[in-house]
């Protein structure tokens, strides 16, 4: 086992992004690894190019050393007198970027005096700025607004299986199992003992990323912000929308509030990437259901042990997975629905509306994938496949079952993938 995470796709992404002109804003759930990201893994790249370490200016401004540079006014004077001349380029780290925000500013997004500076830092033409912050003062909404087109956004998520399995190593299932239940927050593979990483991931919660939302949107109802995390993470991959969600804590928990309120507090949980939503998308007819959604949380390990390990159903912790590894691959990805029609066993034909869980959109690219632990006896099968089999486009239909079989194509067309060479081979949907 090696000491060192690779996040090979992030680092290509800012590969890809450097010295484009823009401010690359490396966003994603707060303890994901930016940090390490921008000033361990892109720092040694840069150093391996052949960038001299006078060239890269690193400035965390949650470290006290830099509280002066907290003023945006002199954080810009100090990376103008650290650009010494015009040979070569400057490559700027700045850190915890919300050290920088004041919570007056907050409150309007376009008087962020940061965004002034580091807009006008593009003007010195031999630099090339890299940001972090924390969701809750920097989201990345509201860097695209504020950069008016000069912002880059890379956002980054935890460990998929793939870079989880990469760094443990050993026997597939067995490292699925441990990944299925903690997640993949890089710290947690360094705490040694299973009450360490429950600690950890419960802290996360409470510590981090509550206190942030609450911050940042005056939270006042926070017994309904904890128990809507709460059904979110015990629904996940299961239809719901905010109506229901208030109804269902007036009847269980006898806490009345209007939907407006959970419609908010669902669109904070969202922005502030602990959660994503999937909409229901109509594949015969090409449009989009207002209502109900699915809620994913963005890591299985969070959601686990905010349920104290209690629900484990595998079929959500699956489900949850792949869409999470979907993500993580750049894809768009909606729960489809698709009418077929049906004999019954008096003749009639009926239409019966089928989900299928994911379809999955990047550039020219589709893919319907349905989500199965395994396909049993032959009823089974039917039912997994039948959605499938109700759309008529040429685009690639695939079925995820647990289990460690290579891929084969039925006569139907459908590829038949096991888990774990969906989750560890990044071009499985085209085999």
């Amino acid at each position: 086992m090696g000491n060192y995470i690779r996040r090979d796709s992030y680092l290509e992404q800012l590969i890809n992004r450097k010295e484009n002109g823009l401010i690359k804003v490396i966003t994603g759930i707060r303890r994901c690894g930016k940090s390490f990201l921008l000033f361990n893994i892109f720092y040694d790249y840069l150093l391996g190019e052949g960038v001299s370490k006078d060239h890269i200016i690193t400035i965390a401004l949650d470290d006290d050393l830099n509280i002066a540079c907290r003023d945006p006014a002199e954080l810009s004077g100090y990376i103008r007198s650290r650009v010494t001349d015009q040979e070569g380029m400057f490559y700027i780290f700045i850190d915890e970027v919300q050290y920088a925000i004041s919570r007056e500013e907050l409150k309007n997004p376009e008087s962020i005096r940061l965004y002034n500076v580091l807009n006008g830092l593009l003007r010195l033409r031999n630099v090339d700025i890299y940001v972090t912050g924390s969701n809750s003062k920097m989201l990345s909404k509201d860097v695209m607004t504020a950069f008016r087109g000069r912002g880059d956004s890379v956002e980054v998520h935890p460990l998929s299986f793939r870079e989880y399995y990469d760094y443990v190593g050993g026997d597939k299932a067995g490292a699925y199992e441990e990944y299925a239940l903690y997640g993949g927050m890089p710290l947690v593979l360094f705490r040694k003992t299973e009450d360490d990483k429950f600690k950890y991931l419960f802290s996360l919660f409470e510590e981090v990323y509550f206190k942030d939302i609450i911050e940042r949107y005056q939270i006042g109802l926070q017994e309904v912000l904890s128990e809507l995390t709460d059904d979110l993470c015990s629904s996940v991959g299961s239809l719901t929308n905010a109506t229901k969600i208030a109804n269902t804590l007036q009847t269980v928990k006898g806490i009345r509030v209007d939907s407006g309120t959970i419609a908010s507090y669902l669109t904070y949980l969202s922005e502030s990437f602990l959660f994503r939503q999937a909409k229901r998308y109509d594949v015969k007819g090409k449009k989009y259901f207002s209502y109900p959604s699915k809620y994913y949380c963005s890591d299985i390990g969070l959601r686990n042990v905010r349920l104290n390990l209690r629900q484990q159903e595998e079929t959500h912790i699956m489900e949850n997975i792949m869409y999470n590894e979907l993500v993580c691959r750049g894809y768009s990805v909606d729960v489809g629905v698709v009418d077929v029609f049906e004999t019954d066993e008096e003749g009639k034909r009926k239409k019966i509306s089928c989900e299928i869980d994911f379809v999955v959109n990047k550039g020219v690219k589709k893919y319907y994938i349905q989500s199965a632990l395994s396909l049993g006896d032959a009823r089974k099968e039917k039912t997994e496949l039948r959605p499938l089999l109700g759309v008529r486009d040429f685009f690639r239909k695939v079925i995820v079952t647990k289990s460690g079989m290579k891929p084969w194509i039925d006569e139907e067309g459908i590829l038949h993938l096991g888990l774990y060479e969906f989750l560890l081979n990044p071009a499985a949907l085209d085999l």
